[in-house]
């Protein structure tokens, strides 16, 4: 039986009076809400409404539940109550039940109403524009926003309209708004830098960034997960210690974007200091912080601290586990990958498509093929979809354990074209046990493939033939490397040291 905590104020009451009272009822649902008890919320409303309450009051109440539920059924019974009772025409409830309609998915519903109501604020007209926009049709959003009645549109609306195209990768549309803007708010600036930095251009986030008259954490934020996002974690570190400069406390928004930007670099000394920091200040560690630990410590090498961390906390979500067997499994420990998702299994957490990369993967490091090939059935029964990602991992495994048939047959049975990372599988594979013949086979596959890294495969190929004593071969192929100008491009990498002054980074080529 669940025992349901009521507040103090309340505590002392009888429950059968409180449901004779409509306010009273209203104060429970309330206190549902509050504690995301959203089922409990909509109990307790039937139970009011058996009783022949109505409270208009409380109908918002419920129809935040019922969004947070995506119940539509129940949204649709409290539009039907409302035009019952004449609440409808209130607009507040009206833009309740039209933020409801929007957060079921159920656009055409929250048109319809909104093409009915007796009273449209700009919050309607809001709510309706970032309903369309968050859902990828920018051009009902747009032409929303041209129906605004003048004078009436604020801020937000054009906010909303700018983030819409941000997030659908529409710079030019989202910086024409954006420039149109007669006022802007640090969500803008956020949004444009976001989505910048989405398309992979670095200088005008900068620059975007350069130009926001205020700097709030949020827009600190996008920085720091845009750098990251585009390989830059040097400068996501020093966007971070400009988080500190500025006087803001990091959330956990901050610290899973400066976490992954160690990981990155592996800057485990920098990575403890965050965690020291978390720990010092009672930083709450919520499951995205603690994957992003876990996968900091990994990814540094420190298996220890990340298996430390990982069992201090009972809440781990999908996230925390991932980064767990991910770590695992790149620092090569496979049995212990395969212990983990069974303990994953027994949590009644469902694994997704990382998560079977990461197990895969490990089984194909560790040539644990019979293990490997008792996972694939598990896919199916978790309802997870194999990707090429897999087949890559399935491709490595029986390469590397010299079934380079079955590997191959593998590839020409595939539902989808084999990308660059399944072919370099099999041709490294194929290098491994020394089969030129086979090398031969993929590399016409490879020629097929326009997205393929030519170059490096021809190096991996000439190198097959000398290993075969191929000579003339490996000669000719180390010619057309060089009259076809193809040049092994050359590594960088950051050295990282902290003093007196603060980090500092300084890139070096090798």
């Amino acid at each position: 039986m669940q025992i349901i905590k009521l507040p103090r104020t309340i505590k002392n009451f009888n429950l059968c009076t409180l449901r004779k009272n409509p306010s009273c009822g209203a104060c429970l649902i309330k206190n549902h809400i509050q504690q995301r008890s959203f089922r409990l919320a909509l109990l307790e409303y039937k139970q009011t409404r058996y009783q022949g309450l109505y409270d208009p009051v409380v109908v918002p109440l419920v129809l935040k539940a019922c969004a947070s539920l995506s119940h539509l059924h129940f949204v649709k019974a409290l539009h039907a109550e409302s035009i019952k009772a004449g609440s409808d025409r209130n607009v507040f409830i009206g833009n309740t039940l039209l933020k409801a309609y929007v957060k079921c998915g159920h656009f055409w519903d929250a048109c319809s109403l909104f093409d009915t109501m007796s009273e449209r604020n700009i919050v309607s007209w809001n709510l309706m524009i970032r309903g369309f926009a968050s859902n990828g049709d920018t051009v009902t959003a747009a032409w929303l926003f041209d129906k605004v009645p003048h004078g009436l549109k604020n801020v937000v609306t054009w906010t909303v309209m700018v983030d819409g195209y941000a997030k659908k990768g529409d710079m030019e549309a989202a910086r024409e708004i954006f420039e149109m803007m007669p006022q802007r708010n640090c969500f803008v600036w956020s949004s444009m830098v976001h989505g910048y930095f989405k398309e992979g251009n670095v200088y005008e986030a900068e620059a975007i960034f350069d130009q926001s008259p205020v700097r709030n954490l949020e827009v600190w934020n996008s920085m720091i997960a845009g750098y990251v996002q585009n390989g830059f974690g040097e400068k996501a570190l020093q966007a971070f210690e400009g988080v500190r400069d500025e006087g803001f406390e990091p959330d956990g928004f901050t610290l899973v974007g400066v976490l992954s930007a160690c990981a990155q670099l592996g800057c485990l000394d920098v990575g403890k200091k965050i965690h020291q920091m978390i720990e010092v200040k009672g930083i709450t560690v919520n499951m995205f912080v603690l994957s992003a630990l876990v996968d900091m410590y990994a990814k540094c090498g420190d298996l220890v601290y990340a298996r430390m961390v990982f069992e201090r906390y009972n809440e781990r979500g999908i996230f925390s586990w991932n980064a767990m067997i991910s770590g695992l499994a790149i620092n090569g420990k496979c049995q212990e990958v395969l212990e983990f998702f069974g303990r994953m299994e027994d949590s009644n957490v469902w694994p997704d498509a990382i998560t079977f990369i990461a197990v895969l993967s490990a089984c194909a490091h560790g040539g644990l093929v019979s293990e490997a090939l008792e996972v694939i059935p598990k896919m199916e029964a978790y309802g997870v979809k194999i990707g090429i990602r897999h087949y890559g991992c399935m491709v490595d495994l029986l390469g590397r354990a010299g079934r380079l048939k079955d590997a191959y047959d593998l590839i020409m049975k595939m539902p989808m074209q084999p990308n660059d990372t399944v072919l370099g599988a099999m041709l490294g594979a194929c290098r491994i046990h020394s089969d030129m013949k086979m090398a031969e086979q993929v590399m016409k596959l490879i020629g097929r493939n326009s997205d393929s890294d030519v170059h490096s495969h021809k190096v991996l190929l000439s190198n097959i033939y000398a290993a075969s004593e191929k000579w003339e071969k490996a000669e000719r192929m180390r010619r057309i490397r060089v009259d076809g100008g193809l040049q092994k491009i050359p590594g960088c990498s950051s050295l990282i040291f902290s003093d007196s002054s603060g980090l500092k980074l300084t890139p070096t080529s090798k």
